[in-house]
């Protein structure tokens, strides 16, 4: 086997003058009529980057000098920014972020050519920092310093930057980062702990703490006062996913909340998948009811459910919603919540939504019937297999949410052979500052 050789970086620095912006928010120039795709750099600014990767049809770089500065450029809220990879964009005014994240929508059903929206809706914007109620945390000790860090991976690096706060994430834990650190120092095991975990409701959080050897009863104990003293409920995970325990609740339950809309609320685990972004959420959900508006006679398919994020709220108007999932403890947690929420109408259904045979027709589906409305939430790989056979299901209304537009274009062209036009497209900026772009989409049958 031939051995591959990694390009070698170019020494020294060079200046570049930035034409426009790439999909993941680089700006874009050229030198000796090579592509270069550079950080922390805006569209009309003249800069001086150094290299940070090196490649035959372009070059990576960063900028560390302005010459000259976009009047869309702020000063970021996190000293780290240019230096932490939680976040690409701070240096970016936030019109600018979430009006680039459209056209990037935009973009990628242009480059697959098939559809184009009839209607593009207004962005959702919510507030830009101290958002994100869900996040995983590496942890490293530096034995040279004697020093621990808790943070994000640093941009173009394996390394964990060295941070005090972090203004992105819940000031609950956000402000606590030096804590978490003297938490950490403080534990037997201190050199045995890789990650934490974040997970916050509207009012309730809670730490995971990831542990490769066992805990004392002294590391326990100091654990549960640091729960106490930051009214945190603390979860240990010694092993898999399948090992997080409680190990400490103030509340002494553990569920956490979060207010949904129509009056709902949602119970979840720390471990559950729930948006990061509580305010966003509740604008999508009200956007979803607006855009798809269910009525009392219709029936509803809500696919890739989760928890019923979306079936309760929808269930709140239609006659009937039928949830399903990957996750046999989601559904399981769909129905709690459902029964929480006073809810009698929606069922849910533990089923792999990626699996091509599921939808071949080859298979008997307990909710295999006909819609009036069909919701998508799927992961980054999208729905393919499923609007393929969306005439299974015979909709006339399908709202897709996507975390991927690449994948969100190509289910559109799919529907469309399916004789369904894409009425309304829009973004939601759940992820402010990075650059994840969350949409929606209307589709109706013609």
């Amino acid at each position: 086997m031939a051995r591959r050789f990694r390009k070698k970086i170019p020494q020294g620095s060079v200046t570049v003058t930035i034409d426009r912006l790439s999909h993941d928010g680089r700006g874009i120039g050229k030198l000796d009529g090579k592509t270069l795709f550079v950080d922390n750099a805006l569209p009309g600014e003249s800069v001086v980057a150094r290299y940070v990767n090196s490649r035959n049809q372009f070059d990576e770089l960063v900028a560390e000098t302005h010459n000259s500065r976009s009047a869309e450029r702020v000063e970021p809220a996190c000293v780290k920014a240019n230096i932490c990879g939680g976040c690409s964009l701070q240096h970016m005014h936030p019109d600018l972020q979430i009006r680039h994240k459209q056209q990037v929508l935009l973009d990628q059903f242009t480059h697959f050519g098939s559809v184009q929206p009839e209607t593009v809706a207004p962005p959702l914007v919510a507030d830009h920092l101290g958002y994100r109620t869900k996040a995983r945390l590496g942890v490293k000790y530096v034995r040279k310093y004697d020093h621990v860090l808790v943070g994000f991976r640093e941009k173009h690096s394996n390394f964990l930057t060295a941070i005090e706060s972090c203004p992105i994430l819940v000031p609950a834990i956000g402000e606590q980062i030096e804590a978490l650190k003297v938490l950490v120092r403080g534990l037997s095991t201190y050199e045995a702990v890789p990650q934490i975990e974040i997970a916050f409701g509207d009012s309730r959080g809670a730490i995971i703490i990831r542990h490769m050897e066992p805990l004392t009863a002294a590391d326990e104990a100091l654990l549960k006062q640091f729960g106490s003293e930051h009214t945190l409920a603390v979860y240990l995970q010694p092993k898999g996913p399948d090992t997080v325990h409680c190990l400490y609740s103030p509340w002494g339950e553990v569920d956490l909340t979060f207010a949904s809309v129509e009056g709902l609320t949602m119970h979840f685990r720390p471990t559950d998948f729930t948006q990061v972004n509580l305010p966003m959420n509740r604008m999508m959900l009200a956007q979803t009811l607006d855009w798809l508006k269910p009525e009392a006679n219709e029936k509803v398919l809500d696919l890739f459910c989760g928890l019923g994020n979306f079936t309760l709220a929808l269930a709140r108007h239609a006659a009937n919603v039928t949830g399903v999932e990957g996750s046999q403890d989601m559904a399981e947690q769909g129905y709690r919540n459902a029964s929480a929420n006073g809810l009698d109408n929606v069922q849910f259904y533990a089923a792999n939504l990626h699996d091509a045979e599921l939808f071949a027709g080859t298979k008997p589906l307990p909710w295999d019937q006909t819609y009036d409305c069909v919701v998508l939430d799927p992961p980054r790989t999208g729905a393919e297999e499923i609007c393929r056979t969306m005439k299974r299901f015979a909709p006339a209304r399908i709202l897709y949410v996507s975390c991927n537009p690449a994948t969100l274009a190509r289910d559109a062209g799919i529907l469309a052979t399916q004789g369904y036009r894409l009425k309304k497209v829009g973004v939601m900026d759940m992820f402010p500052h990075t650059t994840h772009v969350e949409s929606m989409a209307l589709f109706e049958k013609s």
